[in-house]
């Protein structure tokens, strides 16, 4: 799934047909507890799970599969140039730095030419309105263009949790200008079959303004 309104890689085929990813060598980023990893070692790819969080890790290793775990920073990501077919990431590492231009463009780096690479993250719309699934989160309440971060903190200071706002015009000029060609912008429609409510996710506000965006950019 690449998103909770549950848009399917085997519908959506952003990475392409599954039958094609057998024998590809694909770098998950941000995996969390590796799930994309997995549907990709059972499609016969070669995946490659990376996080920063060694406790998530954990529960990749828990759950298991016959793929390597990674713990590293996306920003400086350890491997030879060229060493991939494809990257995905769900959700994962882009919203978390400050420059997502770092990632991206070690992404290309670790890509073979014409390689592709699709990331989701929260749709920038949703940054004006509050993260409320019923009526309350359909009305504006910040500026779509204020890019402050958002923060939470522990009782002693620290930042515990960060994320970063881009707005759409931001994502597509942070692609480009990390030398990818933007192949597809998708913005997911919520189905009627999904009824599932939690945190800001609802049917209700699914139906009325997009929660994600995912980006299908390609190495030349």
């Amino acid at each position: 799934m690449w998103c909770p309104e549950g848009l399917d890689e085997v519908e959506a085929e952003l990475l392409g047909p599954a039958e094609e990813l057998k024998g590809k060598d694909v770098l998950e980023i941000g995996a969390g507890a590796a799930q994309c990893a997995r549907w990709l070692a059972a499609q016969g790819a070669r995946p490659v799970a990376l996080d920063l969080s060694h406790r998530q890790l954990q529960h990749a290793l828990r759950i298991g599969g016959p793929f390597p775990l990674v713990c590293a920073d996306a920003g400086a990501l350890p491997f030879a140039d060229g060493s991939f077919d494809l990257a995905c990431s769900a959700y994962g590492a882009l919203p978390f730095v400050a420059d997502p231009r770092l990632v991206l463009r070690e992404v290309r780096r670790v890509l073979r030419p014409g390689g592709r690479f699709v990331f989701s993250v929260t749709h920038p719309i949703r940054w004006a309105f509050p993260d409320e699934p019923g009526p309350e989160g359909l009305s504006v309440s910040a500026s779509y263009f204020d890019r402050t971060p958002y923060v939470e903190q522990d009782d002693d200071g620290n930042a515990v949790y960060v994320e970063h706002h881009r707005t759409l015009g931001d994502r597509v000029r942070d692609v480009v200008a990390s030398g990818f060609r933007l192949v597809d912008l998708v913005e997911p429609e919520w189905p009627d079959w999904n009824t599932s409510e939690w945190g800001g996710w609802s049917p209700l506000r699914g139906h009325l303004i997009p929660g994600t965006a995912i980006f299908v950019c390609e190495r030349d």
